[in-house]
């Protein structure tokens, strides 16, 4: 059995109008995907708005929820609050396509449509680059700053042998 099926939106018997979706999303979510996360004990909640037309689907996906991150300059762990939306078109067509960015053409005769992959990357895009626990304390700070690597305030002084040959490069 296909577990992302679980992510399936099923359009085809739903009149034309707005309609909810719920999902919950834990480490299981994750371990679908092959690839190493970034993060640990994932508790999001994803509500999708289904606005359905005669020629099209439009997708609203919010993600809410909290992931927990190693501190980068810690190594603890510490909750981060995730929150994000996107919004993508759905259109009909002969074949998948999503090489649009925010448009998906998936073919006519499909009845639902997976979102599993839109979910994975909005989390995804949700976490930080640079992980920062709130709870940093001002020593951390000093001896971070202490020991970060210095500006060069002075300009380094001319070799005169570089500059004898400079001057032969002016001459001519």
């Amino acid at each position: 059995m296909d577990k992302l099926r679980n992510y399936d939106v099923s359009f085809s018997g739903l009149k034309t109008g707005k309609h909810e979706f719920r999902f919950e999303i834990d480490k299981e979510f994750f371990q679908l995907f092959d690839t190493e996360q970034e993060f640990t004990n994932p508790r999001i909640t994803v509500d999708v708005l289904l606005d359905k037309h005669t020629t099209f689907l439009e997708f609203e996906i919010k993600v809410n929820g909290t992931v927990e991150l190693v501190c980068d300059i810690t190594n603890e762990n510490f909750d981060y609050p995730i929150e994000n939306q996107i919004g993508v078109l759905v259109k009909f067509g002969e074949e998948y396509d999503d090489s649009e960015e925010d448009v998906i053409t998936i073919p006519s005769n499909d009845h639902a449509f997976n979102i599993a992959q839109l979910i994975y990357e909005n989390v995804a895009l949700s976490i930080p680059m640079k992980k920062v626990s709130p709870n940093i304390s001002d020593e951390d700070l000093e001896i971070l700053e202490k020991f970060s690597p210095k500006e060069a305030e002075e300009e380094p002084k001319s070799d005169p042998r570089w500059d004898a040959l400079k001057n032969l490069k002016n001459k001519n």
